[in-house]
């Protein structure tokens, strides 16, 4: 099974552009990676800039939309993203547990969806899915 451990950190919603973390936050983050890479479980990550930096493409009555940032709505941003492959979503669990995290940082952990999870029609209408993912 494949989860997607989010950081979201509270008040990057509202970091200037360029905001950094700090070299500290940084090492622990590290030993941690570290941790996950150790253990196997560890497939990708990757940290994010803020919002600040990013602009949002909506579709209104099916027309694209860019709108630049800031998001004056957003109440909270997406900070980087671990995926890792494990057991289960209680190991998933467990391993967001040991993210040397702040009191302002959440984890969301998130399942990733499958091929096979999906009925016949969907895998159907996905044919070619799995070769784009494998792309790069």
């Amino acid at each position: 099974m494949r989860f997607m451990m989010l950081m979201i950190p509270k008040g990057y919603e509202t970091a200037t552009p360029g905001t950094l973390p700090e070299a500290d936050a940084v090492a622990a983050m590290m030993r941690y990676n570290e941790q996950l890479q150790a253990a196997g479980v560890l497939l990708t990550l990757d940290g994010l800039h803020p919002p600040s930096m990013g602009a949002r493409v909506t579709f209104s009555g099916g027309q694209p939309r860019v709108i630049d940032a800031p998001f004056t709505e957003a109440n909270e941003a997406l900070g980087g993203y671990w995926m890792i492959k494990v057991n289960s979503r209680e190991e998933a669990i467990e391993w967001a547990k040991r993210c040397p995290a702040g009191d302002n940082e959440i984890i969301e952990v998130r399942q990733v969806q499958e091929f096979e999870d999906f009925p016949a029609d969907v895998q159907e209408a996905a044919a070619g899915f799995s070769e784009m993912q494998n792309s790069n």
